[in-house]
């Protein structure tokens, strides 16, 4: 093989790594750019809200509120809501955006109805509403994911 010949095929080498270099980083700019999108409200569903979440209600300490699929209605998510030793069974359900959370503390009766949507800034991490608990006046929550 001459010397020429031996340039000429290290080059289409090199020129092939190098086209191939910037399609996969091409590709994973494609990627991050489709993890980091922010979902709307009306695109999450109510599995997207299983997990953990830290709850501040105005006047109280924050609570934990964890939630899972709920095993008897597709569709909806079932949870506990617990603060030290308190802790208090919930259902819920996210309809176009729309959250809805019912708490209750005997496991037979509503004690507080929840009802908040998904702030377009919060990126799906985020709800925010009124919390009323049975005859008293609502008061403003904010549930955020834990990281």
């Amino acid at each position: 093989m001459t010397q020429q010949t031996s340039r000429t095929t290290s080059g289409r080498w090199l020129g092939a790594l190098i086209s191939l270099i910037a399609l996969l980083a091409l590709s994973a700019c494609n990627l991050l750019t489709t993890r980091s999108a922010c979902p709307t409200a009306q695109d999450l569903t109510p599995e997207m809200l299983s997990g953990q979440w830290t709850v501040q209600i105005t006047g109280e300490m924050p609570w934990a509120l964890t939630l899972g699929p709920h095993p008897e209605h597709a569709g909806s998510l079932r949870g506990e809501l617990t603060q030290g030793q308190q802790r208090h069974a919930v259902v819920a359900d996210l309809d176009d955006g729309d959250f809805t959370l019912e708490e209750t503390h005997d496991g037979q009766r509503i004690a507080a109805t929840w009802q908040g949507s998904l702030p377009a800034a919060g990126c799906g991490r985020q709800i925010q509403g009124q919390r009323t608990l049975a005859g008293q006046n609502s008061r403003s929550f904010l549930i955020t994911r834990t990281p």
